[in-house]
């Protein structure tokens, strides 16, 4: 044992020394390498598998938040793109209030009406507001309909559409007035008691005449899409479709009645009785 310890001493110093063993080791290393290669085999292996799989479940939980924030962006982008369009129909409105010579008040629609058989939506001004019955609706594009009730918070409107509508029309190209109807179907307008011969073609645009006392007059109201003109009747049958889509519709435009700014109506006078001499007879 002491032998062999003062051995290892004089290794250790002679190969601090004198570097003895150094090719020794080298030729060790080399004839080792190819094995300690092989035997590292399987923790290589061990470890890619893990580093791929742990990259592998990064890139997921990566691709999972890109997909979630990708969402969020597209809800905030659809959003925006509502408020941009949004915020052009209220400029439209505003421009449109602004070449009204009536007074008008600004609402939004809450809801459809719970009739299943009519055309008719809510919305949030009423008596508190100073609406009153017949005031009407518009929108950026045209007339919509007008008021039938009012509640003290709310208000219900009878659309255009509605099978009990009626608006008085003036024909923009023929400047010819007649009465647009909403038709049983609630889903246009139609043009009644036009003549076979009427000079209607489709694409003329009808616009309030403003004789009725409640709409003022240049509003767009429809557009004609079809003319039948029947032989066995003397009428035509002119279908029209609205400007203003009331399915799409949210911020409307409610109108005072043009009527209640006009100067009240004269009494008539009454009549006066006039007496005519009687004729004299001539004398002989």
């Amino acid at each position: 044992m002491v032998f062999f310890s003062a051995l290892a001493l004089f290794l250790m110093v002679a190969d601090t020394r004198f570097k003895v063993t150094q090719p020794l080791r080298a030729v060790v290393a080399t004839v080792l390498n190819p094995v300690e290669r092989v035997l590292r085999t399987p923790v290589d292996a061990w470890e890619l598998a893990s580093d791929y799989l742990m990259g592998l479940q990064d890139a997921r939980s990566a691709e999972s938040k890109a997909r979630l924030e990708l969402a969020k962006q597209a809800e905030r982008a659809s959003r925006v793109e509502q408020l941009l369009q949004e915020n052009t129909r209220l400029r439209a409105l505003l421009e449109l209030r602004g070449a009204l010579k009536v007074r008008s008040l600004t609402a939004e629609v809450l809801y459809d009406a719970p009739d299943p058989y009519s055309r008719k939506v809510i919305i949030d001004r009423g008596n508190r507001d100073g609406l009153v019955v017949a005031s009407p609706v518009i929108n950026e594009v045209g007339v919509l309909g007008q008021v039938t009730r009012v509640y003290p918070y709310s208000a219900e409107v009878t659309l255009l559409t509605d099978k009990e509508a009626a608006i008085p029309v003036l024909n923009a190209r023929t400047q010819a007035r007649s009465a647009a109807f909403g038709n049983s179907a609630g889903a246009g307008l139609e043009l009644r008691f036009m003549a076979g011969n009427a000079d209607v073609q489709v694409g003329d645009v009808l616009s309030t005449s403003g004789v009725d006392g409640i709409y003022p007059a240049g509003v767009p109201v429809a557009k004609v899409v079809s003319v039948d003109r029947r032989v066995d009747t003397g009428f035509a049958r002119i279908a029209l479709a609205p400007l203003a889509e009331p399915d799409s519709v949210r911020h409307v435009l409610v109108l005072e009645p043009t009527g209640i700014q006009m100067p009240p109506r004269p009494e008539p006078e009454p009549e006066t009785l006039v007496t005519k001499p009687a004729k004299k007879g001539l004398r002989k």
